[in-house]
């Protein structure tokens, strides 16, 4: 009977929380890197410190929305590696999933790799604090996906990483620039980036046995 209350609280305290995490997501979609606590607790129709309870602090909420937002963007990049479509085809693919994540939901991208500006109760917080994790995970999740599908010869499991760690820094830093700048279409820069990798790509062998690239 205990255990199953227990398990019946973890369940509610669970939906709770999710709860709290789509009242977040729509102020950060509506406020971008401004979303404040405040704005999040009237949002979900209770005071900050319930709010607290449930994440500690704004740090706390954060790593929970990358999470539940890292989460959803591997899944899309996973999908697109998986298609049944050429080498070339996926890479273009898994980039352009990438680039329309972040053109679909601007305000949640700037929340999690852009520090707020206000000058407000909580202008200690600095996103970059815990956006360097946020890729890093992207980063690993990648490597992992390469060492999985390619055979890079020696030392494959090092250059994996590199590579994983190197596609993601890319995507960031050109994604970026050109989420603020708009310099050319979406496709346009898919295929710039797709040319840039190119190279070694085209020439790597699939690993025997596995899903491919």
């Amino acid at each position: 009977m205990q255990t199953s209350q227990r398990l019946d609280q973890q369940q509610a305290t669970e939906n709770r929380r999710r709860e709290l995490l789509e009242a977040a997501d729509r102020v950060v979609l509506r406020d971008g890197p401004e979303a404040s606590m405040n704005a999040i607790a009237a949002e979900a129709g209770i005071t900050k410190p319930i709010l607290y309870r449930h994440f500690g602090d704004k740090s706390g909420l954060y790593r929970a929305l990358a999470k539940r937002h890292t989460d959803a963007l591997l899944d899309t990049l996973r999908t697109a590696l998986d298609s049944r479509t050429a080498r070339r085809d996926r890479v273009e693919a898994t980039l352009d999933a990438y680039l329309a994540a972040i053109e679909a939901r601007p305000q949640v991208y700037r929340f999690l790799m852009h520090p707020t500006e206000d000058a407000d109760a909580e202008k200690d917080f600095d996103t970059r604090r815990y956006s360097a994790p946020l890729l890093r995970r992207l980063g690993e999740e990648l490597a992992k996906i390469i060492a999985e599908r390619l055979d890079l010869g020696p030392n494959s499991e090092e250059l994996a990483r590199v590579w994983g760690h190197g596609i993601v820094g890319m995507m960031h830093g050109a994604g970026d620039w050109w989420l603020a700048e708009r310099p050319c279409e979406r496709a346009q820069l898919v295929a710039h980036l797709a040319d840039l990798l190119w190279g070694r790509l085209a020439a790597a062998g699939d690993v025997p046995g596995g899903p491919g690239f």
